[in-house]
């Protein structure tokens, strides 16, 4: 019986801790939506630079990759003009992305 008891002391002590521990949330600053929007961005980018890793004639390491609220940018030299719609299709096709900014992804040819 005395470890039982240790263990819900331990346990109610943490319990006692995480509710001490709790962020106080405020009213007059919010920043969840921008960190929730960070995440967002951030998934949307990986997920964009691992279709373009997958898509045929696209050198995903010639492009670069940057979301702002849903918006891909991307920027880079791909050796045609036709890897270039490739890697902007592949960029729309994900999730999430609102919009794709292509005006910095130039072709060689």
């Amino acid at each position: 019986m005395p470890i039982l008891a240790l263990a819900v002391a331990l346990g109610a002590g943490m319990m006692a801790n995480a509710a001490l521990a709790a962020p106080q949330t405020s009213s007059s600053t919010d920043h969840s939506a921008d960190a929730g929007q960070a995440v967002s961005d951030a998934w949307i980018t990986t997920k964009v630079k691992s279709e373009l890793g997958t898509t045929k004639g696209v050198k995903s390491m010639d492009v670069t990759v940057k979301t702002v609220n849903g918006v891909v940018t991307l920027t880079g030299v791909l050796a045609t003009q036709t890897d270039v719609r490739k890697a902007v299709a592949a960029a729309k096709s994900v999730k999430g992305v609102q919009d794709v900014d292509a005006s910095g992804l130039k072709s060689k040819d």
